[in-house]
């Protein structure tokens, strides 16, 4: 998340007041801390989180049903395990209240070391997991479990530092450093997908099924404790703690956030509903569809999601560039507008051939990373300052949720009752929203100009 102002003062005025700023802290005998640094420690810690995320999403389509739901007929097994999927998301408020709590009582280190440590945990938890051939419902039960605490520990992972990056980074290249710690997203898809298709290509489906799909969530535990060092460096630093007082980014209880700046917390939401809709629609939902209907092979889509990934990170960089030019209010708009044009082209696309699949991943990861990439803490401006830390938190944990959380099974369930033309219209939805939303905070800010 970050804290970038959508309608914020003269850039010349600005930068005279983050001068001032860095001046002062000079003064205080505060060390220098370069953005650079910042978004290293962003990067790196966020792109674990992302790794478990995509390895569980990845399975629900792959693993799952076969191993968890394998009464059920190849779609419906897919639908229960996408329900499970949504349980993280359901959870992550909850998981955001509570650790801020523990954050207030027991600091910023010992609140990222348990969700951390919980996120690990209990990613690789579900790699001991027995099947539903073994325990019957028990497995499906501790699944749940599983994933209902991932989601809680999502929520406690929230450290602040992508808003410290943002109110650091030179006034002129916000947008660039708003994007940088959106990087991981794709990053964490590159790094469980491409182990998901080496796995697959180089197992029997026996041996997959059987074990080979555990071992990316054996590999999570270890990503997650090379993140939370890499997030620990800074997070403890005595210049970094100083940064994120001064800036006020300190927690505040959730009911409080919902009582003073409820109003805030949904327009942030919404106006980046286009970009949390489109996220599983071109990452988990497409690898879903082809494979139900054997239209290509699974190593084929996951081949094309790699490139697709590497696709979306070119139009993070892209639209880094266009945000600090065109300003973020306009990018997240053009990027709404686009994906509405996606969303009518997409029946077309997802019943045609591979060629045609293929350009639906591609186009879709382009549109994706370009609206993603300025998507974090879109209206945390409107926040009080004491409020943005919490804010920005529990922001993006609306956007998931209202967005992303039952994408996959609102999208395949829709599709198979009503046509591939239901996507057209949760995509346009969520344009809609993006675009209606990022209005009202135009409203907003100029009645308050």
């Amino acid at each position: 998340m970050t804290d970038q102002v959508l309608h914020s003062p003269l850039p010349g005025a600005r930068a005279r007041r983050d001068e001032r700023a860095r001046v002062s802290r000079e003064q205080a005998g505060h060390e220098a801390v370069t953005p650079g640094d910042i978004a290293v420690g962003v990067i790196i810690g966020r792109t674990s989180e992302f790794f478990d995320f995509f390895t569980y999403g990845i399975a629900s389509v792959l693993v799952f049903p076969q191993v968890f739901f394998p009464f059920a007929d190849a779609v419906t097994g897919t639908m229960y395990a996408f329900a499970v999927f949504a349980l993280a998301f359901v959870l992550r408020p909850f998981g955001t209240t509570l650790f801020m709590h523990i954050q207030k009582r027991w600091g910023r280190g010992i609140k990222l070391t348990i969700a951390l440590f919980l996120l690990g945990t209990a990613t690789a938890g579900i790699a001991f997991l027995p099947s539903y051939a073994s325990s019957g419902g028990l497995a499906i039960a501790l699944l749940a479990v599983f994933r209902s605490l991932q989601g809680v520990a999502y929520g406690g992972s929230w450290d602040g530092l992508p808003s410290l990056l943002a109110l650091n980074a030179p006034s002129s290249k916000r947008g660039w450093y708003s994007m940088l710690g959106q990087l991981a997203a794709p990053l964490g898809f590159l790094v469980a997908g491409a182990l998901f298709l080496y796995l697959y290509t180089r197992l029997s489906t026996a041996d997959f099924l059987s074990w080979g799909w555990r071992f990316p969530f054996y590999v999570a535990f270890a990503v997650n404790v090379v993140g939370l060092f890499a997030r620990l460096r800074l997070v403890l630093a005595s210049e970094y703690t100083r940064l994120l007082e001064e800036r006020e980014l300190k927690p505040i209880g959730t009911l409080e956030m919902l009582q003073t700046q409820g109003y805030n917390l949904f327009i942030g939401a919404f106006a980046s509903l286009a970009s949390y809709a489109l996220f599983h629609l071109v990452t988990i939902f497409p690898l879903s569809w082809i494979v139900l209907n054997n239209s290509q092979g699974v190593a084929d889509v996951l081949t094309v999601q790699l490139v697709g990934a590497a696709v979306g990170i070119a139009a993070m960089f892209a639209s880094g560039f266009i945000a600090d030019r065109l300003g973020r209010r306009i990018t997240l708009a053009l990027s709404a507008v686009l994906i509405g044009i996606f969303a009518i082209a997409s029946p077309w696309l997802l019943s045609g051939g591979a060629v045609a699949q293929d350009a639906f991943i591609l186009v879709g990861f382009a549109l994706l990373g370009l609206s993603y990439g300025q998507a974090s803490g879109t209206a945390t401006a409107n926040f009080m300052p004491r409020c943005r830390y919490t804010g920005a938190a529990l922001t993006t944990d609306l956007a998931w949720l209202i967005g992303a959380a039952f994408a996959p099974l609102v999208a395949l369930g829709l599709s198979l009752e009503f046509g591939l033309g239901a996507i057209s219209l949760y995509l346009l939805s969520g344009s809609v929203c993006t675009l209606i939303a990022l209005y009202i905070n135009r409203r907003v800010h100029s009645r308050r100009v």
